[in-house]
């Protein structure tokens, strides 16, 4: 089982919390970000609430590997989300990378399969995680 996932964006496309949690609140999902969440300034766990519970997860920014820059035209900061076993936080992180790739354009990369997402695939991916809990 996959624990890191990056979301491939433009930097100029990474959003602020408000924004993000604006998304995330779009997909219907019971997820709430932390104000911990700052774009180029977080690093480290970032604390969220799924559905009245805590969750969270660790997030880094950094450029875009460059073995992935050929398939991610354009994208040029990745957000490097990773967690433990906990299954909250695996869909904490998933319900995070769906809303950053339906709203604002991210690639959703899982390193250990090597596998980009469509928009789609990864919605349905979170909504799946969050149905499970």
């Amino acid at each position: 089982m996959p624990r890191s996932y990056s979301a491939l964006l433009a930097r100029t496309d990474v959003p602020a919390r408000k924004a993000l949690q604006q998304a995330v609140d779009g997909l219907k999902l019971k997820l709430a970000l932390d104000d911990a969440y700052v774009p180029f300034e977080t690093s480290g766990y970032v604390p969220c609430t799924l559905d009245g519970e805590d969750a969270g997860f660790n997030l880094r920014f950094q450029d875009v590997a460059a073995s992935l820059q050929s398939r991610a035209v354009g994208k040029d900061v990745a957000m490097a989300f990773t967690w433990g076993g906990d299954p909250r936080e695996e869909a904490s992180v998933l319900i995070v990378c769906a809303a950053l790739s339906k709203d604002f354009g991210a690639l959703v990369h899982e390193p250990d399969a090597d596998a980009l997402f469509a928009v789609d695939d990864i919605v349905a991916k979170a909504r799946k995680a969050a149905a499970s809990l």
